[in-house]
Parts: C-alpha cells; sequence; structure tokens
C-alpha cells in the first residue's frame, strides 16, 4: 500500500489502484507509521508525499515483496511435493531392502524432493526423531516384547511382520529339514547378529531349555552369513538380512516356534502432514507389500 501510495499520490487513487477503500488505505497507512515508530507520509495539499523515512522504506519495499513473493513460491513448490526435504534413519537391512524401492519411486513421482539417510538401530533412532533430527525413523519390535507403548506419542505406520530365519552350512546336517526347532541346534557353535537380534536369539534359545554357546560376534550381515558359510557355526537373523545379501555356502532354514519382528515408519503427529513425508511413508508401504 505504501508504494501504491507514493506512486499514485494519494490514499484514494492507491485504494482504487488495489481494489479497496480510501479509509482502509488510511488505517493500513496510520499502523505502519506506528510499526516505523516515525511519520511516513505527509499531506501536501490534496497529494500526499514521502517523508525520509517514508523514501527509505519504499526503496526496501521492491525487495521486501520480491522476498515475500518467492517465500510464497517455495511453500507453495514444498506443499505441491515440487520440493521438500525428507530426513530418513533406518536399521541396516531396512536401509538395503525397503529403502531403495521406496526412494527410487518417490524420486520418480517427485523428483524435487530431497532424501537424506542415515542408519541407526532402535531405539537410537526413535530418539532421534523425538529430538528433531530426522523425520522418519524405520524402525522394528519384537512380538510380545515388553514396551509396546514406547511408541505411543508417534505416528505408526506399520510396514511388514519379518520372521527370523535360521542360518546353517550347506553342508549341516539340517540343511535340507522343511523347518527345524531352534533347540535342534542346541550342541552348536552360535554366530551372533546385532546386539538387539542377539538379545532375542538368547531368549529364543533359552525357551527351548539351553543358552547358545556364541563362538563370533559381528553386527555385519555379510559377516555372519560368510562365517556360516564357511562351517563355522549357525546364526538366525531376520528375514530382511538375508534377503539383502547372498547367502553363498549357507542355507536359510525356517525355524520353530516362529519369533517375528514388526518392521514400522515412524514419524511425529505434526511431521505426517506435511507432504514430502506423508509421500515418503507411502512409498514405503508399497515397497513393504511387494
Amino acid at each position: 500500500m505504501l508504494r501504491a501510495v507514493a506512486a499514485t499520490g494519494s490514499f484514494s487513487a492507491a485504494g482504487r489502484e488495489l481494489g479497496c477503500t480510501q479509509p482502509a488505505v488510511s488505517q493500513q497507512m496510520k499502523a505502519l507509521e506506528a510499526s516505523a515508530g516515525t511519520p511516513l507520509l505527509v499531506r501536501n495539499g490534496r497529494e500526499m508525499r514521502l517523508t525520509q523515512a517514508g523514501e527509505a522504506l519504499v526503496r526496501h519495499a521492491a525487495g521486501i515483496l520480491a522476498g515475500l513473493t518467492a517465500a510464497e513460491e517455495e511453500v507453495a513448490a514444498i506443499a505441491g511435493l515440487r520440493a521438500g526435504r525428507v530426513r530418513l534413519v533406518s536399521f541396516p537391512s531396512g536401509s538395503s531392502t525397503l529403502v531403495p524401492t521406496a526412494l527410487a519411486a518417490l524420486r520418480a513421482a517427485h523428483p524435487g524432493t530431497r532424501v537424506s539417510l542415515e542408519e541407526a538401530e532402535p531405539p537410537e533412532s526413535v530418539e532421534t526423531l523425538r529430538a528433531g533430527d530426522c523425520d522418519i525413523a524405520l524402525a522394528f519390535r519384537y512380538e510380545g516384547a515388553a514396551g509396546a507403548e514406547e511408541w505411543d506419542d508417534l505416528v505408526v505406520r506399520p510396514l511388514l511382520v519379518d520372521r527370523l530365519v535360521g542360518l546353517v552350512p550347506e553342508g549341516h546336517r539340517l540343511a535340507r529339514a522343511e523347518s527345524v526347532a531352534i533347540g535342534e541346534l542346541a550342541g552348536e557353535p552360535w554366530i551372533a547378529g546385532c546386539p538387539r537380534c542377539r538379545g532375542q536369539l538368547v531368549q529364543a534359545c533359552e525357551s527351548a531349555g539351553f543358552t547358545p554357546r556364541i563362538d563370533f560376534a559381528t553386527d555385519d550381515y555379510p559377516a555372519v552369513v560368510g562365517l556360516v558359510g564357511a562351517g563355522l557355526g549357525v546364526a538366525v537373523l531376520p528375514q530382511l538380512a538375508i534377503e539383502s545379501v547372498r547367502p553363498r555356502g549357507a542355507r536359510p532354514v525356517t525355524l520353530e516356534p516362529a519369533v517375528r519382528r514388526e518392521i514400522v515408519a515412524l514419524t511425529l503427529p505434526d511431521l505426517a502432514q506435511v507432504p514430502a513425508v506423508a509421500a515418503t511413508l507411502e512409498e514405503l508401504a508399497r515397497a513393504a507389500r511387494r
């Protein structure tokens, strides 16, 4: 309005140009002067002229309005998925299976949306989300595990149920079995996976009446597969982990009783309304269905 008054020389003419009344222009100019803390306009007969402060503000008006237009365009681009950023944290077997498919589909549909990826296991990944350091956390929890309420403050998008699978050397006595009771592996040397998976392994073994003898411990799934393939022991890994590596020299076997984990995508309630985050969640769900 100030720029229009400066260009036309009166409140009435500025009002006609902007499609509003002369009193509305006058009221806005009074509010602008109050905000500036100094007069911006001086009446000179039937015309208005700018004070020195008014001239300074008009000089900046073009830049201010251009910046506002740019901000509006950027927000509109983000809302329309022409732009945007999503920070994703995932556990390793999710990063190598679900995430690539989901992000490839997201890029094809919304090439302006940028996604960054970091790896962390739950509960660290969940705390990263709560701390505001990521927008989506890919996480898991085992069936029957305590602490199901730990995600009550988050939006939980279920993706799939992942079963734990036994892994034995190709020449093992149980390599061709349709299913294996975990108790049948009681006397074997074991190779343990990540600490959380190891805890689930120990619990499953103790439920079957024995404590596993862990000869090798590694968080690296290809290393687990390689050690099993070399005949150095047996292991239990999530199905997703086995899908992400080639089990050369090792053979997956179905374990009984079944041990499952629920794979989910987590975000904060407010973030779930952000278009780029919502689109990423949808693509993760689609990837899990394939």
